[in-house]
Order: structure tokens, then sequence, then C-alpha cells
């Protein structure tokens, strides 16, 4: 039996984007025991995984926030050190490619396996790694992350994608049908007009669902209390403000959906591994390379630069959730 730890930190897109890879690697190496260091807030998410058998947590972005220098950083950033230092494994995956992971590989006992340097954004990254490998950055981010996987556990990708998540399990029997609308995203080039998310009004009309509207920080509240109160005032009664969730508990929100619109945020990449119907909106970013990918029925509408329009939606949804 082989020890693997995977280093794939963040953001949540990114982390959904390597769960295929975990399952390919469970798959062709069944009695390996399989690691995965990420971000703490996606640690109840990276739990879901079947093939993960243990999850180192890391701090990085909020050690930054409360300042690398201050002492209690530094006695949290001396602890992970220890902890990933603990135990020796066989084979370290860093599909990542950042210079932060790569530092975080070298700080691992192992055999460290990354990206080579035309493989990534940050190509001082693969200096930290004992064997680096050649994945073009024209393909999707999924497909990145699985093939540089096998390439370091020496096996052949086979078939589709698959998350090694299970909506079945996840969603909640019994449960009024509703829908989800991700209206938040970390970048305000990604967002799509508040004035069109009730310009679906009509549209919402058609399903006998109720209407969720999830939210992080404070700012994406306001924004979603704004698409319910203004959907309300369109004659939509049913919009409603959820309550703050963990991500494990988000995941078991969107995998009880009849069917999810989102913008690009990594909470819709999850309605894609799931498998619910989804309508993807890109207003800031391209498709091609980080686009969903999923084995449900999905339509993704618009690209960087360009944000869809209301009715280019509406019969975006009537595809997917007829």
């Amino acid at each position: 039996m082989a020890d693997i730890l995977f280093i794939k930190t963040s953001s949540l897109g990114d982390v959904i984007h390597h769960m295929p890879a975990v399952t390919d690697a469970r798959r062709a190496r069944p009695g390996d025991r399989l690691t995965w260091l990420v971000e703490e807030d996606c640690v109840p998410l990276v739990q879901l995984h079947p093939a993960v058998d243990d999850v180192i947590p890391v701090a990085s972005r909020r050690w930054r926030r409360e300042g690398l220098m201050s002492a209690a950083v530094l006695r949290e950033m001396a602890a992970f050190r220890r902890t990933i230092q603990a135990r020796r494994y066989d084979l370290v995956v860093d599909t990542q490619g950042l210079f932060r992971t790569g530092l975080m590989t070298w700080l691992a006992h192992g055999m460290r396996h990354g990206y080579d340097r035309d493989s990534i954004r940050e190509p001082l990254a693969s200096m930290f790694y004992d064997a680096r490998h050649a994945v073009s950055r024209d393909l999707h981010a999924v497909e990145r992350n699985r093939l540089l996987t096998g390439l370091s556990l020496g096996y052949v990708l086979q078939g589709a994608p698959d998350y090694g998540l299970d909506r079945g399990a996840l969603r909640e029997q019994g449960a009024a049908p509703y829908a989800v609308l991700l209206h938040a995203t970390a970048r305000a080039d990604k967002e799509w007009p508040v004035a069109h998310w009730i310009g679906l009004k009509d549209t919402f009309a058609k399903y006998d669902v109720d209407l969720l509207l999830p939210w992080g920080r404070d700012d994406e509240r306001e924004r979603a209390v704004r698409i319910a109160q203004g959907l309300s005032e369109k004659g939509l009664s049913r919009a409603r403000v959820v309550d703050r969730l963990p991500l494990d508990g988000v995941a078991k929100l969107i995998a009880g959906a009849s069917f999810v619109v989102g913008v690009d945020t990594g909470i819709m990449h999850l309605a894609a591994a799931l498998g619910v119907p989804l309508v993807a909106i890109f207003a800031g970013s391209q498709p091609k390379l980080t686009g969903p990918v999923g084995p449900g029925p999905m339509d993704i509408v618009g690209t960087r630069g360009r944000a869809p329009s209301v009715d280019e939606v509406a019969q975006a949804l009537v595809r997917v959730a007829p």
C-alpha cells in the first residue's frame, strides 16, 4: 500500500475540478491511502469524496489576511509544517501548480510530482518537484488534473470524469421542489445584473418550485435580498434567501435542486459535478478551459466580455429543464 498526498488547496472550483482525479486514483490503485491537503474552508466538501482517507487543512488565505508575521499565525504555520512532515509519503502530487503550493509540496517528505515550467502560470513552482510533467495548458482544468495525476501515479486515463459524489445520498428526501440561483461571485466582472435575474420572472413562474438564493459574504446576502424582493414586486413571491451554510450543507442544497442557474463561481461547478440540470452564465471568463463539466443536462451561455441576455438564459433554462 502506498501513501499518496494530493495538494490542491483552492479555490472552490479548482478543488471540485480535482475530484475526478481522486476518483481515477482510487480506481487505478485501490489499496493506496489517499490524503488531500486543502484550504480549511473546503475541508467539509473534500470529506464527502469517498476515496479520500484523510484531509490536511491549511489556512494560507486566512494567514495572509491576519498577517504572516503575527505571533498567532506563526504558531499555526509551525503546527502545519509539523503536520505535513509527520508522515512520509510515497508520492506527493501538486495539481495546483502555484508557487505557494509548490512550497507546500517541498515541505512534504516523498517523491514530489508536478507540472513542468511550461505547463503552469507560475513557472517557479516547478523547481520544488522531483518529477515534472508536461500537460497542455489548452486542456480543460478537469483533464489537466486527471492527466497530471495519471502521469504521476503511473496509469492511463479511462472513461469520463467522475467526481465521486452521490447526488442521491446527499439530497434531502421529501423536500418541496426548489431551484437554486447562484448569483454571487468573488469577481465583479463575473456577476450578472440584478435586473437580469428579476427579468427571468416569467420563465421561473413556469416551474412549480421555490427559488433559493444562497450567499457567503454580507454583500452577497444584500444582493440576494434585492433579487428576492425584486421578483416579489414583479409578482413572484417564491424566492427566498437561505441561511449561510458550510460547504457540505451547500452540496446537500445543490443536490436536492430541480435545477440551478448560476454565474461562474465554485458552487456552480458543484452543480455540474452532481449532475443537476444547470444553466451556467459566463461574463468575465471563458468557459472553454474552466467551464462546468458533468453528467447532467447543462447549457453554457455568454463568455468573457459578453454577458448573456435575459432571453438567452431563459431559453437555455427551457432546454435543460423543459
